[in-house]
């Protein structure tokens, strides 16, 4: 990723050089701490020209102003004020960031007519900055300019990275709300890196070795290679690994945080680290999208560092089923059939319904080691679900209706958007096989939903969703807050279930 801007806080005062960000709302009004950064009054003889009335993330700017010692004052619309929520200050902060250029020197002046923005807002204006900075160039060499070293090679230029200062009423607020939003927006970068990363980079033993790096955050992390998971009969996880020369691994993650007590909260990922498809193998187009297929298993991971960085008050386990899904003499064969940990038999029909088969052993692993009070699950599971949805909201399937209603909610909240699909047993009786308990794949329609009921099969009682995420974790829309190709979606979504519901 890209060197991450650093971000202060500090009381109102005069900038003395660099950009100079404001707010003004709807019809241009700018606040009193706002006026005094332009005593000339440039920007608002600029409005007019630049037709700018405050629109929300809409933006004017003044190049050297007259009578000032900064380089560049900008104005960033906050439309109306009523309607400045949390994710309205994160948009703004992702409108700074889109607007920052080559500036190193920033000071941000949060300060609107009528409104001194509290720490919280100071703090989601802050997050809203470090998401929309996010980019992955770490595999770029050459320089955007195309200048040369002496031996003729192409080299990258480190930029220096911008040093924000946003001044607010209370900086002392702002600086204790923004530790937890940092702690969340830092899960959100660690699960874009894992997408972004290219498959031969990074396999099931690299993205271990990335999950042990939690330790130090005080995540108890376990890694579990093929000798163990053999042994605990995980047959259809492994099956999907066999192909690959790289060894599968399971990696388990444990917060305690809660009462000792307490059952704790599972999150289970699907970390297809490249899906070629198997011997089912996928069309060559596109096939380089396949190294984002571990995006639950990104955003398990993420969240896990989210709820570490923050001292969520919750024990949580998270798991990832860590697998490559290649071809070579040894890779599963349609119509082979596996063994589960859980003893039921799968067909396996259709070798590129493999994310299910991971899925299966590490559901059924969660739930009869941790005896956790829910699970949820996130997988970039299926082609369906974008067809049924788009790429704006993942589907949501669950058993309970409490908790898939409290992760709409959260949801909503977060703007990581869910929309509930259904489940039954007219869908369930799809997968009945004749040759074993079930097969991995239905019919023609409703993919997402067999998809769905085929995971039900290994959760039992408890309380469980699973996410489909295939549309909104790699290649979704870019948004005001995210112009990368891994989103990080869910992490942002899980941390908000956990804050408003179990954390005690």
């Amino acid at each position: 990723m890209t060197s991450r801007p650093s971000i202060s806080f500090a009381k109102f005062a005069a900038p003395k050089k660099g950009s100079v960000f404001v707010f003004a709302a709807d019809g241009g009004g700018l606040g009193e701490a706002a006026k005094v950064c332009d005593p000339a009054g440039a920007l608002a003889r600029a409005f007019p020209v630049a037709d700018f009335s405050g629109k929300f993330a809409s933006s004017a700017e003044v190049l050297a102003p007259e009578g000032t010692p900064v380089d560049r004052l900008v104005a960033i619309g906050a439309g109306k004020i009523s309607s400045l929520d949390d994710n309205a200050w994160l948009k703004l902060g992702g409108a700074i960031a889109a607007s920052l250029r080559k500036a190193v020197e920033v000071a941000v002046i949060l300060d609107l007519p009528e409104l001194q923005p509290d720490g919280r807002q100071a703090a989601n204006l802050a997050a809203g900055i470090l998401l929309r900075s996010y980019s992955f160039d770490k595999y770029k060499t050459r320089k955007e300019d195309g200048q040369s070293d002496a031996k003729g090679a192409k080299k990258a230029e480190a930029a220096k990275p911008a040093r924000i200062t946003i001044h607010c009423a209370d900086p002392a607020a702002a600086k204790k709300a923004f530790a937890g939003e940092e702690a969340v927006t830092d899960g959100v970068l660690l699960a874009r890196d894992l997408v972004n990363e290219p498959a031969n980079a990074l396999g099931p033993v690299e993205f271990a070795e990335r999950v042990k790096a939690l330790e130090q955050l005080g995540v108890e992390v376990e890694i579990l290679a093929e000798k163990e998971m053999k042994k605990l009969g995980m047959g259809s996880l492994l099956g999907v690994a066999q192909g690959s020369p790289r060894g599968a691994r399971l990696a388990v993650m444990r917060w305690n945080g809660g009462k000792a007590k307490d059952a704790p909260l599972a999150f289970i990922g699907k970390g297809v680290t490249f899906d070629t498809g198997g011997n089912s193998m996928k069309p060559a187009s596109g096939m380089e999208d396949m190294k984002g297929d571990m995006g639950g298993a990104a955003a398990v991971t993420g969240l896990m560092h989210a709820l570490a960085a923050r001292k969520a008050k919750a024990n949580v386990v998270g798991i990832i089923g860590l697998v490559e899904n290649a071809v070579d003499g040894h890779a599963q064969r349609p119509g082979d059939i596996v063994t589960s940990m859980s003893g039921q038999t799968i067909e396996v029909l259709n070798t590129d319904a493999e994310g299910r088969l991971v899925l299966a052993d590490a559901l059924w692993y969660a739930n009869d080691r941790f005896k956790p009070k829910f699970m949820i699950n996130l997988a970039t599971l299926t082609g369906a679900v974008m067809v049924a949805l788009g790429q704006h909201y993942a589907g949501l399937f669950s058993n309970n209706d409490e908790l898939a209603g409290r992760l709409f909610g959260a949801g909503q909240v977060s703007q990581e958007r869910l929309w509930r699909m259904p489940l039954g047993p007219e869908y369930d009786k799809l997968i009945d096989s004749k040759n074993a308990d079930m097969k991995n794949i239905g019919g023609r329609y409703g993919g997402a939903i067999i998809a769905a009921q085929f995971l039900q099969r290994f959760v039992q009682d408890t309380p469980w969703a699973h996410l489909d995420i295939a549309g909104t974790a790699m290649g979704a829309p870019s948004s005001e807050i995210n112009q990368s190709w891994g989103s990080g979606f869910g992490v942002r979504l899980l941390d908000r279930l956990v804050r408003d519901h179990y954390e005690g």
